[in-house]
């Protein structure tokens, strides 16, 4: 695995599911970790969401790694919330190398029926929010001469998703943000690309079930439809292809979309 020693992740949405498995992973490599997370409930999309106290035993786990780990909790909409989130970070740690853009919410609604605050409440988090954080943290790399910045999107950021077209264009758009950072940020050494997952098992599959009056299982089904046997793939998975992206190994890679879908779009 690649040594991450000395090198600090800003990791959004980092309280459970795929952010947390992420900051997990890097730390277990020797990162130390700056952990953001609204960890509070929100009106919209309803669906639980993470709290001050899976940011607190997150700390906890990353810390007994051995490693440094900072838990601010605040909102990717907010731009003092990020601001002052990276000014404690490079007052606790001197640098950021990898941020991982991975605060998002998703809900489903028909293109023409969705109110217009939830249409602004997906785009505002899922992209708004990437591009604001990336706003306080790429000026640090620039200085650094050195980074990454992995936004996680979605294979619906590869193609349109019935009742889900806020979701897909928020998706979509960070697509756009990842090639057009990847333009501007090279001549500074700084890498950028956007990862791609199927449905994954995550407390979102649940919050997005009971919304839906079904389970799990028949949302992965109905989202997904995998060429590979399984439902949906582990937070483990998106770890493993966030871990290649920040390391030394893909020195060479960026403005690139990476799946990790078990087959769908082939599908």
């Amino acid at each position: 695995m690649p040594d991450f020693t000395n090198n600090v992740a800003f990791i959004t949405g980092a309280a459970h599911g795929q952010g947390r498995a992420v900051a997990v992973a890097l730390a277990k490599e020797g990162a130390a970790i700056v952990a953001f997370d609204i960890a509070r409930p929100l009106s919209y999309p309803g669906y639980s969401l993470g709290s001050e106290s899976d940011l607190t035993s997150l700390q906890r786990e990353i810390e007994s790694l051995g490693v440094g780990c900072l838990t601010v909790q605040g909102d990717v909409r907010v731009n003092d919330d990020i601001k002052q989130a990276v000014q404690l970070a490079i007052t606790t740690f001197g640098r950021i190398d990898i941020l991982f853009n991975n605060a998002g919410i998703c809900a489903y609604g028909l293109a023409h029926e969705l109110p217009e605050e939830e249409w602004d409440a997906m785009l505002d988090i899922n992209l708004k929010g990437a591009w604001l954080v990336a706003k306080h943290i790429i000026p640090i790399m620039i200085q650094q001469k050195s980074g990454v910045i992995i936004n996680n999107s979605s294979i619906a950021g590869l193609r349109g998703m019935n009742r889900l077209s806020h979701y897909a264009a928020s998706k979509w758009g960070l697509v756009g943000l990842t090639k057009s950072w990847a333009i501007e940020l090279a001549p500074h050494n700084i890498r950028v690309n956007s990862i791609h997952p199927t449905g994954v098992n995550t407390p979102m599959n649940d919050g997005l079930a009971a919304l839906e009056g079904t389970t799990t299982q028949e949302i992965a089904e109905r989202s997904a439809g995998n060429l590979l046997s399984v439902p949906w793939v582990e937070p483990e998975d998106v770890s493993n292809m966030v871990l290649y992206l920040a390391s030394d190994k893909a020195r060479y890679v960026t403005g690139s979309q990476f799946v990790v879908d078990a087959g769908l779009l082939t599908r």
